[in-house]
């Protein structure tokens, strides 16, 4: 049986699986012997925890975090909030790993149904919080901030119909998906977090958005970022900032740009990134690292404390899985994690997109309103 065919047969068997992109294709995780379902009491255990090495391509736990849990795990806590009683993190031990090429093909043989979707902040209600927003900018108390909006639909979908889909028309180097018999999540998340292999440690910062337009290229939306103040200084303060998150955890004058300032293109638009890269101190363990670097800054702004208990005292509502990280530990302790952003978690059949875009001194209200549904395009477009 070839790998699409396999893949296929698993999703209509109903077993929870997850795909994850790789570097020629993707990986499917299955099998899962162990699932555990995190919370604020046991995740240092979780991370603390060693395990003896059996096999090597499964010698790992895939799956995520939650927003509201990694503020917690760095002392930070939110006010009581609109939720849909989803799990703060869940945790899978597979014992099934397949290597899946890009091309991902799969037909649905089920009848897809969606209400219109509806937005939890309207673009006036959306003008008085980034007007409060600035006036916090103004007395310094943050530099930047991200605003978050959510896009909802009931709707009951075809997981692996809609990623197959997605992988075409939106192919992201962070993207995944997880379908248990509960929910799902679809992503095609364009950054990297945290990529950890022995000793040494890189985070990949993406701060900067252009739409793309028949007329702009990867070179000309360069220019047009290193031309555009308000890009530059965004993006050189999450720069600086995950650069100071990473330097809390590596050893003193190993923290460098690998990469600086590049474009990097996407379906409906093009990205600002950059490439920061360290060696670890002796007797790092998982959760320091994971304190360090999560919540990723770069969807958050800065001050990355200031700025998150601004954010959670005006958001009424649970961000979920949204601006957390999915990945994976390895029992050597090595981990990939990205930031979970451009995804859909469908849950008691309502589908939920949250995107969010930088208010700086010289932000425009209209403007990062209408970005944040850019950011969300690529993925309510699956619903047509």
């Amino acid at each position: 049986m070839n790998t699409q065919n396999q893949l296929a047969e698993i999703h209509r068997s109903g077993k929870a699986y997850i795909i994850y992109k790789s570097k020629k294709g993707f990986d499917l995780y299955t099998d899962f012997s162990k699932k555990i379902i995190l919370n604020n009491k046991n995740i240092i255990n979780f991370l603390d925890k060693k395990y003896k090495r059996k096999s090597k391509n499964t010698d790992l736990f895939i799956g995520f975090f939650g927003y509201e849990l990694l503020n917690n795990l760095i002392n930070i806590k939110i006010p009581r909030q609109k939720n849909l009683n989803f799990p703060k993190g869940i945790f899978y031990k597979p014992e099934k790993k397949i290597t899946l090429s890009n091309n991902l093909r799969y037909i649905s043989g089920s009848n897809f149904k969606s209400s219109s979707f509806k937005i939890n902040i309207n673009k006036s209600s959306y003008t008085k919080i980034f007007d409060n927003f600035k006036k916090k900018i103004k007395s310094g108390e943050t530099y930047q901030i991200k605003i978050c909006t959510k896009y909802k639909t009931k709707s009951k979908i075809d997981s692996l119909d809609f990623f197959c889909r997605l992988s075409k028309t939106n192919l992201a180097p962070e993207a995944f998906m997880i379908r248990d018999k509960i929910f799902s999540i679809i992503s095609c998340s364009p950054e990297n977090l945290i990529t950890k292999k022995g000793s040494e440690i890189s985070t990949k910062p993406i701060a900067g958005t252009v739409k793309k337009t028949k007329t702009l290229n990867k070179i000309k939306a360069l220019n047009y970022f290193k031309n555009n103040l308000k890009e530059t200084k965004e993006h050189n303060m999450i720069v600086d900032m995950e650069r100071n998150d990473l330097s809390r955890i590596c050893k003193v004058g190993s923290v460098k740009l690998s990469k600086q300032k590049i474009v990097e293109e996407y379906k409906d638009l093009y990205h600002y990134v950059s490439l920061i890269k360290g060696k670890l101190k002796k007797n790092v363990k998982n959760v320091d690292v994971i304190k360090a670097m999560m919540p990723g800054g770069s969807v958050i702004g800065c001050p990355k404390i200031n700025t998150l208990n601004l954010l959670n005292n005006q958001e009424k509502e649970n961000r979920n899985i949204y601006t957390g990280s999915f990945g994976y530990i390895k029992f050597n302790g090595d981990m990939r994690f990205n930031i979970i952003i451009r995804s859909i978690l469908n849950f008691k059949n309502i589908s939920e997109i949250s995107v969010a875009s930088g208010v700086v001194i010289d932000s425009n209200a209209k403007h990062e309103f209408n970005e944040n549904y850019l950011k969300a395009k690529a993925l309510i477009d699956l619903f047509k």
